[in-house]
């Protein structure tokens, strides 16, 4: 101890390890200040430095940590997936997981990706890695918070949640592939019997909670759209606190705005809007969420826009609506409570 000497970094950490079948060697990504390093090893005892990655490419506002090299499939053919956290410099301030589609050579990781991807684009999903003996899915999981207030949060037994398990995939949208995140399928394990509600038409605003029987969380919520319009999801409670979910035509993004949900001033910039950008070139929309008693993640457009959020409201949300100008039609709407964690 130690098999791999630190050349004296500030940051020398995080190792992931993964088999190399092609060359029967084992290969570790490690988080080497603001780059990843990979070394390998036929042992796991004695180890090679093999390359860097990281000089001028995705983002830097702080050091990265929790690398993660992956493949997956396209459409029959291998592509790998460099997975990388952030702190700080995410795109909505503080903590954040950025990723890169390339290929690797049992040496080094190249990518074409010239702009900065991010696997989540709330706040709330940060050092995501994924398990190793899963198959051919590949299943992620992030520790839900930032370090901008993870230590500062309004709780009194525990501090800062997981979030659900996703299963990973590529998506091409015209000339870019994207990676996609969506619930796993073993989610189904603990939900009730959907309540389903078709041709819901939003002039002003509707209340949905009246459509689904009320409202307990956790649970899920599933909106389809044939066209793409502006919305507001409201979740609100008798304190008249609310958390706004929804999509803005103009800007072309979904947004979060948790600047009303509760307690919000342990921290000065916890009370935020945040947005993530529409990948999708697809004229229809189709939005899920998974909205527990403080914490909503979105995923939007088969999982290309993924949204995390903590928040914290005095009393529980009772009631949903939607809210639009533009005289929207929601296709389907399947409400489903979900059971109790164990």
């Amino acid at each position: 101890n130690p098999v791999i000497k630190n050349p004296g970094l500030r940051d020398f950490r995080d190792p992931k390890v993964m088999w190399y079948e092609p060359q029967k060697k084992w290969i570790m990504s490690l988080a080497t200040k603001n780059n990843v390093t990979f070394y390998s090893s036929p042992d796991l005892k004695k180890w090679i430095k093999e390359s860097d990655f990281g000089d001028g490419r995705g983002a830097h506002g702080g050091g990265w940590e929790c690398p993660d090299l992956i493949t997956l499939d396209d459409s029959g053919k291998q592509r790998w997936v460099l997975i990388v956290s952030l702190n700080p410099g995410g795109p909505n301030m503080g903590s954040a997981t950025q990723y890169f589609v390339g290929d690797f050579d049992g040496k080094t990781f190249t990518s074409s990706q010239t702009a900065t991807q991010w696997i989540d684009y709330g706040p709330d999903n940060y050092a995501g890695i994924t398990w190793s003996n899963t198959g051919n899915r590949k299943i992620f999981i992030g520790w839900m918070s930032n370090w901008l207030y993870a230590n500062l949060v309004p709780t009194e037994k525990w501090r800062n949640a997981m979030t659900l398990p996703r299963d990973l995939k590529l998506k091409h949208v015209g000339e870019n592939i994207y990676l996609t995140s969506q619930p796993v399928s073993e989610l189904s394990a603990i939900q009730s019997k959907p309540v389903t509600v078709h041709n819901v038409k939003v002039t002003a605003s509707t209340d949905l909670s009246s459509k689904t029987g009320g409202v307990k969380f956790p649970c899920q919520l599933t909106l389809d759209m044939e066209e793409v319009k502006d919305f507001r999801l409201v979740l609100s409670n008798t304190a008249g606190e609310e958390l706004i979910i929804g999509y803005d035509k103009k800007q072309n993004q979904y947004f979060i705005d948790r600047t009303k949900s509760g307690k919000t001033d342990f921290q000065k910039d916890f009370a935020n809007r945040h947005v993530a950008p529409r990948l999708s070139d697809n004229g229809k929309m189709d939005i899920s969420l998974i909205i527990d008693v403080s914490s909503v993640e979105l995923f939007a457009d088969e999982g290309l826009s993924a949204m995390t959020e903590i928040f914290f409201p005095n009393k529980p949300y009772t009631q949903i609506r939607l809210e639009s100008g533009s005289n929207i039609v929601i296709k389907t709407m399947e409400y489903i409570a979900l059971s109790a964690y164990n």
